[in-house]
């Protein structure tokens, strides 16, 4: 007898939108006709949950007492996917939370981080060349400011800030093995040493703005040409690590952005005398909607930062715990550790359960789900382990700044990609948070993200290969200078 499969109304619903906005026919759909569409495939669960699946190819919950829509994993329980229900809601679907088409052919890239895996050589020498090209280019010529003023000795040139602000600025997550060869060639540039330890380099991202300063700087003192090739610099840096994933959605939107500038038919020059943010907005206006969204939204940046978070805890499930519980968890304990205050600006960005989550284990010492927070010494061996309910657990230590921290065994990821996919998203929600709430990154890292690291710091560093070819990336680059 053929066994019957489960019904799971997440799968379902998902499969068939992302079949009729395949379909060439969604572009010439009028938007009310689009809206419709989807409110045609809002699903309801036992708990009394609304869902909707839209822009961005992602799931959206609703709150009951106001009616949003928030940007929200989908559960992982079977029994709450296989209970859902479609359902016809009167509520208006705003236009933001529609599918436009391209949006669902994103690449979304990598959320890994730079601890682990390897940049690849062939990489690492494609930037290398760059930036061994830079050497002894004059100051006066290519003036330093703002942030890069404090990080690169008094000699260096703008040029070397571009590469290092492109490559800053295309990194999903910007966290990287303390011997990584992609910083080390930086280092006779530095005045001071980076933040982290022998570990780990814990970076901040570099602004879009820090970027265009470089250019808009040069083009208002009457050197545009000089302008110009800063810009062309920062395009090959993105031609350069665009085969690594975890660089691709940025390094393959920065040189659209700048391309007019490029072919010198853009509006980009009289932009730039009128100041930077009209730049920004030129800039914005050419590159993909999901790289501009994070650009122009702090909050929506950290929505989907959480959740890739609880993407990349996705292991967690066959094994009885919900990878949204714990996703809240881990942020509630970078919360606690760094900035406890900052829990008030974060609270309007979730949805209604992950709010209460980050809430209650925020303000209860002894919930359960404190269990999934790093803890230091002998706490670790004695951690949690996953049970139907979550994570069942005695003592629940606040995370300890008293030797190296490591997550709860039940939390350990599989391998070392998982691993590495855990700490990249984990050091991505802290660095989203804290841009949201105005809040300083720690120069050693979040709480959950630096607990990884004892998973992946004694891992073999990746051979070096035979110099191979980047799929999509040509052999040679243009050489500006």
């Amino acid at each position: 007898m053929t066994a019957v499969r489960q019904w799971d109304g997440f799968a379902a619903i998902e499969s068939d939108v992302r079949a009729i906005v395949a379909d060439p026919r969604w572009a010439a759909l009028p938007p009310p006709a689009r809206a419709q569409a989807v409110a045609l495939r809002v699903l309801d669960t036992p708990d009394g949950g609304r869902w909707l699946f839209g822009a961005h190819a992602r799931w959206y919950r609703q709150d009951p007492a106001d009616g949003r829509w928030h940007l929200s994993p989908p559960p992982a329980d079977r029994e709450t996917r296989a209970g859902a229900r479609i359902v016809r809601t009167t509520s208006m679907i705003m236009p933001h939370l529609v599918p436009s088409g391209p949006d669902f052919a994103v690449d979304r890239g990598s959320v890994q981080g730079f601890v682990g895996p390897d940049v690849p050589y062939e990489i690492t020498e494609r930037v290398r060349a760059l930036v061994v090209a830079q050497r002894g280019r004059r100051r006066e010529d290519f003036p330093v400011h703002g942030s890069f003023a404090e990080l690169f000795a008094p000699e260096v040139a703008s040029p070397v800030a571009a590469v290092w602000g492109t490559l800053m600025w295309c990194a999903y997550a910007p966290a990287f093995d303390g011997n990584e060869v992609l910083l080390s060639m930086f280092g006779e540039f530095l005045t001071r040493p980076l933040p982290g330890d022998e570990w780990v380099r814990w970076l901040a991202p570099v602004p879009l703005d820090d970027l265009i300063a470089l250019y808009g700087e040069r083009v208002r003192a009457g050197h545009p040409e000089a302008g110009l090739r800063l810009v062309a610099l920062m395009a090959d840096t993105a031609q350069a690590v665009r085969g690594d994933r975890r660089f691709r959605p940025r390094a393959e939107a920065l040189p659209a952005m700048v391309a007019p500038i490029l072919r010198r038919t853009g509006e980009d020059v009289s932009a730039a005398h009128l100041g930077d943010d009209e730049v920004r907005r030129l800039w914005l206006s050419r590159c993909p909607v999901h790289v501009a969204l994070a650009e122009s939204s702090p909050g929506d940046r950290f929505q989907h930062a959480l959740y890739d978070l609880v993407e990349a805890l996705a292991f967690l499930a066959p094994k009885g715990a919900d990878p949204r519980a714990v996703a809240g968890s881990l942020l509630a304990a970078d919360v606690a550790a760094h900035a406890p205050r900052a829990a008030d600006g974060l609270y309007p960005w979730l949805d209604p359960e992950l709010r209460h989550i980050l809430h209650v284990v925020l303000t209860d010492p002894g919930h359960p789900l404190r269990g999934c927070w790093p803890r230091s010494g002998g706490a670790a061996s004695s951690a949690s382990s996953v049970s139907s309910g979550g994570f069942s657990t005695g003592s629940s230590p606040a995370p300890s700044s008293a030797g190296p921290a490591v997550l709860p065994s039940a939390l350990h990821p599989p391998d070392r990609a998982s691993a590495a996919a855990l700490l990249g998203a984990a050091y991505a929600t802290g660095l989203a948070w804290c841009r949201l709430t105005g809040t300083s990154v720690p120069e050693r890292g979040f709480a959950t993200a630096s607990a990884l690291v004892h998973r992946l710091a004694h891992e073999r560093d990746d051979p070096l290969p035979g110099v191979s070819k980047v799929p999509g990336v040509s052999g040679t680059y243009p050489r500006h200078f």
